[in-house]
């Protein structure tokens, strides 16, 4: 091994970083179906943002009233991208979902992609910070593009779908007519 190769020891610890990691969505989802909101916010850091508030107690006030927006639910996690900061402290990640929940007489699916950051606190893992991209939220029985990919909403709000700069370049001056009706032009 050459000195500026990773030691065995430091190998494990960013695997056992990953692994730790990697099952904070899935702790994230089970807590959310299961309505567990002490486990639900346990995933994140004591110092958590919440818009202006600042803490665990500030996350539980905001996230109770939206889980009582609907009865059942079901995540599932079917991705999860994690990048570790060389400080072995910070990390970020991209986690893809697929959420169904119980409103009324409707069963709503939703299409998300979380962008998260982490951060290691006493030797333990949490989010510090999720950003929820919901691409479409419809009832079973309805298409995305028929209900413009958000009928779950009172006021539906155009959804967040794929826009970054290589998404444009890919479409740039391509007809998109054949395959798609409802294509975004921004």
């Amino acid at each position: 091994m050459n000195d500026s190769e990773p030691s065995v020891t430091a190998r494990l610890q960013r695997v056992e970083d990953m692994l730790a990691i990697g099952q904070l969505p899935i702790r994230y989802a089970m807590a959310v179906d299961e309505r567990d909101v002490d486990a639900w916010v346990e995933l994140f850091v004591p110092d958590v943002r919440i818009g202006a508030a600042v803490g665990r107690d500030a996350l539980r006030e905001t996230i109770t009233p939206m889980l009582r927006m609907f009865y059942r639910s079901i995540h599932q996690i079917v991705g999860h991208r994690i990048d570790i900061a060389d400080d072995g402290q910070h990390g970020s990640g991209s986690v893809y979902c697929r959420a169904e929940h119980e409103v009324d007489d409707r069963w709503i699916v939703m299409a998300i992609r979380y962008d998260d950051e982490y951060r290691k606190v006493d030797g333990q893992w949490y989010f510090a910070r999720r950003r929820e991209n919901h691409w479409y939220a419809i009832d079973l029985t309805e298409r995305p593009q028929d209900v413009s990919f958000d009928s779950w909403q009172p006021t539906p709000a155009r959804p967040n779908l794929p826009h970054s700069a290589s998404w444009r370049t890919f479409w740039d001056g391509v007809d998109t007519s054949s395959i798609s009706r409802h294509a975004v032009t921004e």
